[in-house]
Parts: structure tokens; sequence; C-alpha cells
């Protein structure tokens, strides 16, 4: 089992006759991502090879989700477009739309996802890498071949990061790896992914990546220490990170001690999450908890 894509994923990919959409689309197909079409306005009828087969082109995603059955859509469009892409991508009613651009105006995101919300679609991102479930599924830019299915869950606001913890990891492997993206404001939480990954079977333990900025890892923690049973490990990139200072994603900004790495770790440790100060301290402690979880079984 994965959350929120599987094996029998139906994926559509706005943007896909664009460099970046094109591209990426190869990587996806070439991990066993089920590609079902493309959606670009102006272009319905055309198509696009990859390995030899044909991937139809559709100009609208009414029209693209009628044809193929999709469920998920991925976004590959410039910022002055994310916004309608992903409106139309409500308007079809998709079940999950993984937003991959970077640099969408606030207001703009603000809008799309009000109107996921209202609608029952589930979005990942905006300026995120996506999901992976190796073997099963890969649906934005993670690199399919730095990990392998196993059971540890991970979310992370950080792509690069989650790029270095599945390496770090990868004796263990992975169900599900979802990057939910460093912006102000995204779809999909720390918080509702814990929940998925608690309610996953196939996932034992449970890999958080924050950083500095904002309180989602303070709530994260008041989620954790009152809904998940499963060991979770963490990590908050930031610490060397000087108060006052935008640092890499548009929300890691830190005012006095509130969103600094130092408080997150605390308000963690206090809800029971064992938290490393490097990404490799991390992957050990993770080694650690999967250990003694094997040992007590």
């Amino acid at each position: 089992m994965s959350i929120f894509i599987n094996a029998s994923s139906r994926v559509l990919v706005q943007g896909m006759t664009g460099k970046e959409g094109r591209k990426h689309t190869q990587r996806m197909i070439m991990s066993g991502t089920r590609i079902v079409g493309g959606v670009t306005p102006g272009k319905s009828g055309e198509s696009v090879l990859f390995e030899e087969d044909p991937v139809p082109v559709f100009g609208s995603m009414v029209e693209a989700v009628a044809a193929t059955n999709a469920d998920v859509s991925v976004v590959f469009v410039p910022p002055k477009f994310a916004k309608a892409a992903v409106l139309e991508a409500v308007e079809a009613e998709i079940e999950l739309c993984v937003v991959i651009t970077e640099g969408i105006p606030v207001h703009d995101s603000i809008e799309f996802l009000a109107a996921a919300q209202e609608s029952g679609t589930r979005v990942i991102g905006p300026n995120c890498p996506g999901l992976i479930s190796p073997g099963k599924s890969n649906v934005g830019i993670i690199p399919a071949h730095i990990s392998g299915p196993g059971r540890i869950g991970l979310v992370s606001k950080s792509g690069t990061l989650t790029y270095q913890m599945m390496y770090e990891l990868r004796d263990h492997g992975f169900s599900t790896a979802v990057g939910i993206g460093g912006d102000p404001v995204v779809g999909t939480r720390h918080i509702d992914v814990l929940q998925a990954f608690e309610e996953d079977p196939e996932t034992d333990i449970i890999v958080m990546i924050g950083e500095i900025g904002g309180d989602a890892e303070e709530r994260a923690a008041e989620y954790i220490q009152a809904n998940i049973t499963k060991p979770v490990v963490g990590y908050v990139a930031g610490f060397t990170a000087p108060p006052g200072k935008t640092m890499g994603h548009a929300g890691a900004i830190i005012t006095g001690s509130a969103g600094t790495a130092q408080a997150k770790k605390e308000a963690l440790e206090a809800a029971g999450v064992l938290v490393g100060e490097t990404p490799s301290l991390t992957a050990q402690l993770a080694r650690d908890a999967i250990a003694r979880l094997r040992g007590s079984r």
C-alpha cells in the first residue's frame, strides 16, 4: 500500500509539451508511472512520442479526464499560467493535483487552493518535488533511482533534503515519500501526510523534515503527540540560520525565537519525536528506530 498514489494511478501531465514537462514525463514513465495523457491548450489531437509509444495531448483537463479516466495530474507550467492550470484540474474533479511550479504568486495559490478545498481535490505543492511510491508510481521530479520500496514514510518541505534522506535510507526503502513544498501557502501539510502514514498498514516509521520559519512543525508536533502511534524521526533545516534572514524557501524567515530550528526541535522532542541536527544523524536515528521496532516484534 502507499498514500495518495499507487500502481493504478492514472496521471495527466499539464504542460507535457513544454521542455520541463517533456523531460520529466519521460522520467516518470521510465519509473513505472501510468501517464495517460498530456494537457496543453490549443494542442488537442496531437501526441508526444516517449520510447516509441505515443501519449495523447488534450486541449483541456475536462476533455482529458473524460477520455482517460485520470485521477491524478501534475503541473509543469510557467508561474503565470499555474493558477489557470490548477483551476482547470479542479473543474475536471481530479482527485490529486501535484503542482511542481516554483514562483507562483501567493495570491494565486490562495485562490486555487480555496477552490480545490471546496471541490475536494487534494493539492500537493506548489513549489514541490511531488511524491513517489517506489516501484509503483512517481508523480513529479523525485529521482526514482535513489531508493527502492520499503516501510518508511517520508514527508518533507525541502526537495533537496527529500532526495538526500531517501539516499541516506536507501538500505531500508520507502512506502511513499511526499515533498509538500516550502511556500508560505501549500495545499497538503505535514499533518495531512502524518495522518495518512498513520493509517497506512505498510508504513512502519515516519521521517518528517521541516525547516525554519512559520509554525507548521510546532502544529505537527501537537498533532503527533495526540494522534500518531508510529515512531517519528525529525529533522529541521536551518540550525545555523541568522535571525531575520530569509533562507531558501519563501516561508523560511524567523523573528526572535519564533520559527527557529531550536524552537521547532524542542517542540518535536516534547512530542516524543527523535530529532537529528544533520540529515545523516537523522537517518541514523531512523535506522535505530527501525531496529527497536523489529526487536520488539
